[in-house]
């Protein structure tokens, strides 16, 4: 049982929108709260991570939790969604369509991953029910709390195929997933579609004002001019890859060859992708 009157880690960021960040994998947890209870986004990355989330949430709020929503596929973001079932019953879990279609197939990678692990919260991961989307869409959905909108929008590939963004009526926030990162550089792994992110963060950026609270999926909420930043670095990386790969220089060459915002042993995937990604007619052939 947890003490009611203890402090909730979850931190007010706009009105009844709160955020909590979690030391493993420094990710957060959103709750938005309206008429008809609460909303969740993102469940943390197994049961036992979600299980601690949630005593956080009861400390913050008797309300029940009415929606779930999956910023994207990656498992520290979605893993938890079966611990929020178990207390809140059949919630529907809304993500976007690509994410949805691609978790099973995540998930079992990343169990087997665990499985290998020492660390009892990996193997955590490996004891967890993955619990799939049951609600997707493909561009822009909202869920209705109430007395309040919660905008979906997938504003293109980037972090992975599956992005959304969750836009809060009444609140100048905007909750961004893995496609705004603070808690250290953007990641580009395997999945990743660096040469479409620029643009995805364009349309985000569109979304924003002056004054609006962006909630990253990991790390402290930042402002336009932080995401503005960030979004001009990620686009260097994309032109640098356009430019050597128009150059004729081979991705073997490209890390070392290249003038890079980031570490170039953070973009081992981010070039690569983006050779794969960009058409034949931007790439002077052959390449080797």
């Amino acid at each position: 049982m947890s003490d009611p009157t203890a402090s909730s880690r979850f931190v007010e960021v706009a009105d009844r929108v709160w955020v909590a960040r979690y030391d493993w994998f420094d990710v957060n947890v959103s709750v938005v709260e309206g008429e008809r209870g609460l909303l969740v986004v993102d469940t943390h990355a197994s049961r036992a991570a979600a299980e601690e989330v949630l005593v956080d949430l009861r400390r913050l709020s008797a309300r029940p939790v009415v929606e779930i929503v999956n910023t994207h596929v990656h498992v520290d973001h979605v893993l938890g969604n079966g611990a929020f079932r178990a207390a809140y019953g059949a919630v529907p879990v809304t993500a976007h369509e690509e994410a949805a279609a691609a978790l099973p197939e995540q998930a079992a990678a990343a169990q087997a991953h665990a499985r290998g692990s020492d660390d009892p919260r990996e193997q955590g991961i490996a004891d967890t029910e993955v619990v799939v989307p049951d609600h997707t869409f493909s561009s822009v959905t909202a869920i209705d709390l109430g007395d309040r909108v919660v905008e979906l929008v997938h504003p293109g590939r980037g972090h992975t195929s599956g992005d959304l963004v969750a836009r809060v009526e009444g609140a100048d926030v905007l909750l961004a997933g893995d496609l705004v990162e603070e808690a250290g550089n953007p990641v580009w792994g395997e999945d990743s579609w660096p040469m479409d992110w620029p643009l995805s963060l364009d349309l985000v950026l569109s979304l924003a004002g002056p004054g609006t609270v962006v909630v990253p999926g990991h790390g402290a909420p930042v402002d336009l001019d932080f995401v503005t930043e960030q979004r001009s670095a990620i686009g260097v990386v994309a032109e640098t890859v356009r430019d050597l790969a128009g150059r004729g220089v081979p991705l073997s060459q490209a890390l070392d060859t290249g003038q890079w915002p980031y570490p170039a042993e953070e973009l081992v995937h981010a070039v690569r992708r983006g050779y794969e990604q960009l058409p034949r007619s931007q790439k002077r052939l052959p390449l080797v």
